[in-house]
């Protein structure tokens, strides 16, 4: 097989640049363990640069095309190729909760829902690095005070210390996008467990951001805030102008008064 074709209902996207291929693979910091799984590799650009390193590569892809041809130009990989969704996939089938990095240049039309099973899997991935559309790369490491600021990036910075690292233009893909790419970095903070109910802060946050237009006080009124919390002044502003912090301490709150 010389080569696979881009599937548009996959998302594919061919990286055709070698030095970027590379440079996301230099992006992770593998501190402390030693096993890595790439989401998506398509015909493995990246995925040559990360057998070169003393790590333990794994890849994961839908693509049954993908996957033979990997079988085919890539002996390191053998048994190393898991063919199936990695949005449906449970990694304990291979890992057994071996803590692992996530790597990829990921499918756009799925990036976020990758995101969110990272969160989910936040005891088990400490690192996370890869290609993006630029505006979800951004927003991810946004700060307060943005109009792109939103429910990914609280959530994702409540957990990992996010990086934006560099850009990536449309003309190294084949085919083409139609977006400039974003490549990012996450790193698991060291104390990554709040100090608050954790299920009741992602309902704080997506709630809040789900009308955002809206002070807090008015959008979370669904979660029936106890009255002497309704005075209190973080529910004056919009979710946007809240640190990750504050969505913390306003859910510490919520909560206390939910005793």
């Amino acid at each position: 097989m010389a080569s696979v074709k881009a599937k548009k209902h996959l998302g594919q996207h061919f990286l055709t640049d070698e030095n970027i291929a590379q440079k996301i693979a230099n992006t992770l910091t593998l501190n402390g363990y030693d096993t890595v799984l790439e989401i998506g590799p398509g015909m493995g650009v990246l995925t040559k640069y990360l057998l070169q390193k003393n790590i333990d590569t794994y890849v994961i892809e839908i693509d049954t095309e993908s996957v033979e041809y990997l079988e085919a130009h890539y002996f390191k990989l053998h048994g190393k190729i898991i063919s199936e969704d990695f949005l449906k996939y449970n990694l304990n089938d291979v890992f057994k909760n071996k803590p692992l990095a996530i790597v990829g240049n990921f499918p756009y039309n799925i990036s976020s829902q990758i995101v969110f099973k990272t969160l989910a899997l936040r005891n088990q991935i400490p690192e996370f690095s890869g290609m993006f559309q630029k505006e979800v790369a951004e927003r991810i490491c946004e700060k307060k005070g943005s109009k792109t600021y939103g429910i990914l990036s609280v959530l994702v910075q409540a957990f990992y210390d996010a990086e934006y690292l560099f850009t990536v233009h449309e003309n190294v893909f084949n085919p083409p996008p139609k977006v400039k790419s974003g490549v990012l970095r996450l790193i698991r903070k060291e104390n990554y467990q709040l100090p608050c109910n954790e299920k009741l802060f992602f309902n704080v946050v997506k709630t809040g951001f789900n009308q955002r237009r809206k002070t807090l006080r008015n959008s979370l009124k669904s979660l029936n805030l106890h009255q002497d919390l309704k005075e209190d002044t973080l529910l004056n502003l919009r979710p946007e102008q809240l640190s990750v912090e504050q969505f913390i301490e306003l859910t510490q709150k919520i909560e206390a008064y939910a005793i």
